[in-house]
């Protein structure tokens, strides 16, 4: 639970003043005071023990909360002595406020000169502290260099010297990007950037027109050119798109109101990544590439789990899976200590706001929702919470069930997902989150956040890169949990609700009637206007029950299995004997169980499960959104179904965007 620390004055008798602090546990849900604005609404109504007790006696100017009298001794100070924070205090600077320095008898003349001189280098690091740190970073920067361009001459060709290459490449044009924008980044604005705009503001419609035009041309010799002349099949998962973005514009909060730029910028987002990344050989090369660093990546997390669980097959998914997202989470946290991904959130968010006109708030979450998860992107706009319109509360929670968080991608990988794939679904649900999101709940508010409120992301409060390692640990623990549990449960009710429906099914000579089979023939429409193949609509169909009734890490793993179904099957060349869906491999002695999926929909089946989107995660979202922002708590959950609704949607626009450039010779 977090906790909120206290710093009080405290004028002694003596005159000298000391500073008391106390921590208390924050308690949810506790009613803010009328001039408590400033505190976070997440931690408001928190008393320090022992300046409680009945009644309502507010000093001047203090807190006006009725919980809350002061003691004698401080009934003089204001207000303006207390200071909140949402972080535990640093042990050291406790200890200073607490305890007074322990003054010993002077030593001997070389211990006090050792002293002085000890005082001597503090004050001289304390006083050039800024070139020193610039020093050591020229420094590294030349040891870096030296190493990058020995390692060039020594092993060229390979792909760790290309991975090595592109790396420092990456890295060399953010920093260079940073310092540019940092010193330039003004005047840059003001002499390029901002008379585009108002020649756009003056020109905007004709802008607009001509954009528009040449988007829509460009699309339609795209369809022509890459899919109905090389993969005419490929258009059904077009009809698809239609289908989906009718049915929410129909059952839309305000379908007169809808701004349709965000919703075909998102869509046009969306194609451009596809058409890269899966008509590309070498858009598809990088991602598998990227796919299978992370893959090996994510590796590494075997070391740790073997030194505490010795023996990972006997319960692979509790010691293999699950420690993959502490490990991930630990990862997460020191980056965001190093600012790399606010850096990089910040930045995608500029690129969507700027494209689909989406408000700064609703834009930086879903930049976020693509490395973090749909309780955590949130915290990156907490202090605008409260004060968002329904539609852009909306949109982050739409942003969250869409997708999925980094820390959990690793696992999906584990269970044989492609890692290629995982990973451009994880960009593409983005902007069609946000594109979903407001044609489902237009915006008929006018925002009052704007980019430069959120341009500076909280940054990390640890202190090094150790301590935020172990937070972002410590942290993953209830995540752990909170799946575990989650799986435990809904599993169970799931085995109970089928041996239920197989029973009654049996009085009327129904065998093996279950939820999954009732599933496969209500969700089969949706499977089929995605482009899947028509033998494997029954399966995909379930498997998209399976992830709205339970959850994805259900979903994901069935899927899983069916994946290594088909690499088990296609180097099989014996007599297969079918069993309802399962497959007999009477050569091998071996039972395909669930049987096998074509490629194309596995492709397709991995876009459309790849988000939060179900009912256990209503739940977590509102959970979320209680904490971070009690009083929207109503309006959250007056819009968390229809956000459910149309996160699902997104991936599945996803999935048909994927179907409709799925290309066999690129896998």
């Amino acid at each position: 639970m977090p906790k909120a620390s206290f710093e009080l004055s405290d004028m002694k008798a003596n005159g000298k003043e000391r500073q008391v602090i106390v921590q208390d546990d924050v308690h949810d849900g506790a009613t803010p005071g009328k001039q408590n604005a400033a505190v976070d609404s997440t931690y408001e109504e928190v008393v320090p023990p022992g300046l409680m007790s009945e009644g309502t006696t507010p000093g001047e100017n203090g807190l006006d909360n009725k919980a809350f009298v002061h003691d004698e001794q401080y009934e003089e100070h204001t207000h303006k002595d207390v200071k909140i924070s949402i972080y535990e205090d640093d042990g050291e600077d406790v200890e200073e406020a607490m305890f007074e320095e322990l003054i010993e008898d002077g030593g001997t003349s070389c211990l006090q000169n050792l002293e002085k001189l000890q005082s001597a280098i503090s004050s001289f690091l304390n006083s050039h502290n800024k070139k020193l740190w610039l020093a050591l970073y020229a420094l590294l920067t030349a040891a870096y260099a030296a190493y990058f361009g020995y390692a060039m001459w020594y092993q060229f060709g390979d792909e760790g010297s290309i991975r090595l290459l592109w790396v420092s490449c990456l890295v060399t044009a953010g920093v260079l990007l940073s310092v540019i924008l940092d010193r330039w980044g003004d005047g840059l604005y003001r002499t390029c950037i901002h008379p585009v705009s108002v020649l756009i503001e003056r020109r905007g419609r004709y802008i607009r027109w001509i954009i528009g035009v040449a988007a829509v041309c460009g699309v339609v010799a795209v369809l022509i050119l890459e899919v109905a002349l090389k993969q005419p099949r490929n258009l059904y998962s077009g009809i698809g798109i239609i289908v989906y973005v009718s049915l929410l514009w129909i059952f839309s909060k305000n379908p007169a109101r809808v701004k349709w730029r965000p919703v075909l910028v998102g869509l046009l987002l969306q194609f451009t990544f596809a058409l890269l990344i899966l008509r590309t050989r070498w858009g598809f090369e990088i991602f598998n590439w990227l796919g299978a660093r992370v893959a090996e990546f994510l590796a590494h997390t075997e070391a740790g789990a073997k030194f505490v669980f010795v023996n990972l097959e006997p319960h692979y998914f509790a010691f293999g899976i699950l420690p993959i997202v502490v490990f991930f989470s630990s990862c997460v946290s020191v980056l965001f200590y190093l600012g790399a991904m606010q850096w990089l959130i910040g930045k995608v968010a500029w690129v969507m706001r700027v494209a689909m006109g989406t408000t700064a708030a609703e834009s930086m979450n879903a930049a976020a929702n693509i490395f973090i998860g749909q309780s955590e992107a949130p915290l990156v706009i907490r202090p605008f919470l409260a004060k968002m319109t329904r539609s852009e509360l909306h949109a982050v929670m739409t942003g969250g069930y869409a997708t999925i968080a980094g820390s959990v991608l690793g696992a999906f990988i584990a269970f044989g997902v492609p890692a290629n794939h995982l990973l451009s679904a994880s960009v593409m649900s983005a902007p069609a989150a946000l594109a979903m999101a407001k044609l489902f709940y237009p915006e008929t508010r006018v925002s009052i956040t704007t980019m430069a409120d959120i341009k500076n992301i909280e940054k990390s409060p640890e202190r090094n890169a150790l301590q935020a390692a172990s937070n972002g640990a410590s942290n993953s623990v209830k995540l752990v949990a909170n799946i575990a549990v989650n799986l435990i449960a809904f599993l169970a009710l799931l085995d109970f609700v089928n041996g239920t429906l197989t029973w009654m099914g049996n009085r009327v000579g129904l065998e093996k009637l279950t939820v999954q089979i009732i599933c496969s023939y209500v969700l089969w429409p949706f499977a089929f206007v995605m482009g899947t193949d028509t033998v494997d609509c029954r399966k995909v169909a379930e498997l998209i029950g399976i992830k709205t009734l339970v959850n994805e890490f259900a979903a994901y793993e069935e899927l899983g299995v069916l994946i290594n179904n088909r690499k088990v099957y296609n180097t099989y060349n014996g007599t297969v004997i079918e069993n309802g869906d399962d497959l007999f491999l009477e050569g091998i002695n071996k039972t395909l169980i669930g049987g096998v999926l074509m490629e194309r929909s596995e492709v397709i089946s991995t876009y459309a499960l790849c988000g939060f989107a179900n009912f256990s995660s209503i739940g977590i979202m509102l959970g979320a959104f209680a904490a971070m922002a009690p009083r929207r708590k109503s309006d959250c959950a007056k819009v968390v179904v229809r956000a459910m609704i149309a996160g699902n949607v997104a991936s599945f626009t996803t999935a048909c965007i994927a179907g409709l450039f799925y290309e066999p010779s690129l896998g």
